[in-house]
């Protein structure tokens, strides 16, 4: 390999001819600058790798930037977050979706600091032992925070080395295959630079639609290039068509706060603060009478003109919204959270319908 020497790391030079020294060729010079990243060749900080993996499952790096950056002004450290209410954990993870991964993530931060000494393990095997810490993240914590020459396949990785190879067998079914590919590549140095340029690959040149092959370090040999149809790959399955559940759910606002209560600690939303409603069911229409028997008080409810829908992994949900406001707050399980902070503390279904109801 024709490199240059950084301490324990090589950086790679432009004229080296494998796929992984392309790649980082490509990588040093076009890669993303990311608040959790360390320059190339040099180690990343494994808690802010942690922290960024959990973040970006299943939402989007331009959306995690700044939450990311928000929460290490409130816990800089793990022993910080380790200390912190779960409460204000979940609450500063409000708008980011998903939310069992912020129960897992202080579990997560808990659990490292008591059982391995503040210390995240380089041990994929160990790491996936970990809450929250699935086969994905275990590789890439492995593989960005200590260099373990392991491979990471997230989506855009999938994406990449199917159309490479030009996998045909449709997914989940092609994920064997692919993690396979990816772990041939893996060099043996810079795993982690290699881990995070495949994945700025996907998200930068091998883009799910309009992919820009002449940028791409790899446009020789990829199949899907040769012929002429790179958004053919990845081959997906049929999707199952999801079911929609409906509901009824209620603003009651009385001096200048609004009435919310905290779903149980287990289970979709599991510990965030909701609005309350009715039991969310699969029918084809909601029942109105029904549904407003779950109102948390007699009151003059006033319908919002349309529902306000919203979906999950498994269901959309589609919620009807009735308003009301007292003059005095009465006496209702719950708490009353300050009209002003709604949008910030609550989670993003609930936080459709709080505008709606404040707009």
């Amino acid at each position: 390999m024709n490199s240059l020497s950084t301490g324990p790391f090589s950086i790679t030079r432009m004229d080296d001819h494998s796929p992984a020294d392309r790649l980082l060729a490509w990588y040093d010079r076009a890669r993303r600058d990311l608040p959790w990243r360390a320059p190339p060749g040099e180690r990343a900080d494994p808690y802010r790798v942690w922290l960024s993996e959990i973040m970006l499952q299943q939402t989007t790096v331009e959306a995690v930037k700044p939450r990311f950056l928000r929460f290490l002004e409130e816990w800089p450290n793990l022993e910080a977050l380790a200390a912190a209410p779960l409460e204000a954990v979940l609450d500063h993870w409000a708008g980011l979706g998903y939310y069992a991964r912020a129960r897992n993530l202080h579990r997560c931060a808990r659990t490292v600091v008591r059982e391995h000494r503040g210390r995240f393990p380089d041990d994929p095997e160990k790491l996936r032992r970990l809450p929250g810490i699935g086969p994905y993240s275990a590789a890439a914590i492995a593989a960005i925070a200590f260099d373990r020459p392991v491979a990471a396949v997230d989506g855009n990785v999938v994406r990449v080395l199917a159309r490479r190879h030009g996998v045909a067998t449709p997914l989940p079914a092609a994920k064997g295959e692919i993690a396979a590919r990816a772990g041939d590549l893996v060099p043996r140095h810079r795993a982690g630079d290699f881990a995070q340029a495949l994945m700025d690959l996907g998200a930068m040149v091998c883009t799910p639609r309009v992919p820009d092959c002449p940028l791409c370090p790899w446009a020789a040999g990829c199949v899907a290039r040769e012929q002429g149809a790179p958004e053919r790959y990845p081959v997906k399955a049929p999707r199952r068509e999801k079911p929609t559940r409906r509901g009824l759910a209620f603003w009651l606002e009385a001096e200048g706060a609004v009435l919310v209560r905290r779903r149980p600690s287990r289970g979709l939303l599991g510990g965030m603060l909701e609005l309350p409603s009715s039991p969310w069911l699969e029918v084809p229409d909601l029942d109105r009478n029904a549904a407003l028997a779950h109102a948390p008080i007699e009151a003059s409810w006033r319908w919002h003109e349309r529902p306000i829908r919203h979906s999950f992994t498994h269901f959309h949900l589609e919620l009807e919204l009735v308003t009301a406001r007292l003059e005095k707050r009465p006496s209702l399980a719950g708490l009353w959270l300050p009209r002003e902070e709604t949008l910030a503390r609550l989670p993003t279904v609930m936080r459709k319908l709080a505008r709606a109801a404040l707009g």
